[in-house]
């Protein structure tokens, strides 16, 4: 097991985003997954029913005590619901990540529309924590809500990309899979160099926690001393397969295969 990756997010009680979706991942990946809960949700692949907010006390509380005992080499943040979450976790962070590299996947919506970020807290996010990150992953309805404007177009999504890139980040990874078309471009922008990263479309609807595995799969790499490109690319590899793998779980947007990395364990 190489690299230890905290993970700093919600939890998906059926188990294909979020926390769950992110510890798999993690592991997938060959390291070491520890977490702090921002919340917990009740929530199935037809959607979000019920969400639990933990305290900003107890989350920075759980993310002091991570970071203290076993450490970590790369930071995944996801779900931080409002502004005095993401205060308290870039006060955590502030203490004891150091210069732990930051991966920022900013959650605002779920896959079936529920939103997952109070309106309000979108400046907090832009101020207080993107700007401390080393990439950060939206699609494009989330690029959309960070920088107030309509992404309809791929000239939009280049657009947009360059816009997020101005909120301080090293790099930006936006994903272009709400977008129609048989090809999927995300583009991935770095140091002010734009890449576009093409695969084709997947026709499922079991894409529940594609974001969250991203975000983890490239914080995993970098945990692992990888590039951080190096890391987006292998990270978008996993994913994909993942979805073309997908167990087809659920009666709505089902969960990817995680462990397709994994060999069967043998006695």
């Amino acid at each position: 097991m190489q690299g230890r990756v905290l993970i700093i997010a919600g939890s998906d009680s059926g188990g294909g985003a979020g926390i769950q979706g992110d510890i798999k991942t993690v592991t997938a990946l060959g390291a070491y997954a520890s977490t702090a809960i921002t919340a917990l949700t009740a929530q199935s692949t037809e959607g979000v029913f019920a969400v639990e907010n933990v305290s900003p006390d107890f989350i920075a509380r759980q993310i002091d005590l991570a970071l203290s005992d076993i450490g970590a080499d790369a930071i995944k943040t996801g779900m931080l619901h409002n502004a005095e979450v993401i205060e308290a976790v870039c006060g955590a962070l502030a203490r004891k990540g150091g210069d732990i590299p930051i991966v920022v996947d900013p959650v605002t919506v779920a896959k079936g529309g529920q939103s997952l970020l109070d309106i309000a807290a979108i400046g907090a996010l832009k101020r207080d924590l993107i700007v401390k990150a080393l990439i950060v992953t939206p699609n494009t309805t989330e690029a959309e809500s960070l920088m107030g404007m309509d992404i309809n177009t791929f000239e939009d999504m280049q657009h947009a990309a360059k816009m997020v890139a101005t909120l301080g980040p090293k790099a930006v990874l936006l994903k272009g899979g709400h977008l129609s078309g048989e090809v999927v471009t995300d583009i991935y922008v770095e140091d002010g160099e734009m890449e576009f990263i093409e695969s084709p479309r997947i026709d499922t609807v079991h894409t529940h926690g594609t974001g969250c595995a991203l975000a983890s799969a490239i914080a995993t790499g970098l945990a692992q001393g990888m590039a951080l490109r190096a890391a987006v690319f292998r990270a978008h590899a996993y994913v994909q397969e993942a979805i073309r793998t997908a167990p087809g779980l659920g009666h709505g947007h089902g969960p990817l295969n995680h462990a397709h990395t994994v060999k069967p364990f043998q006695v």
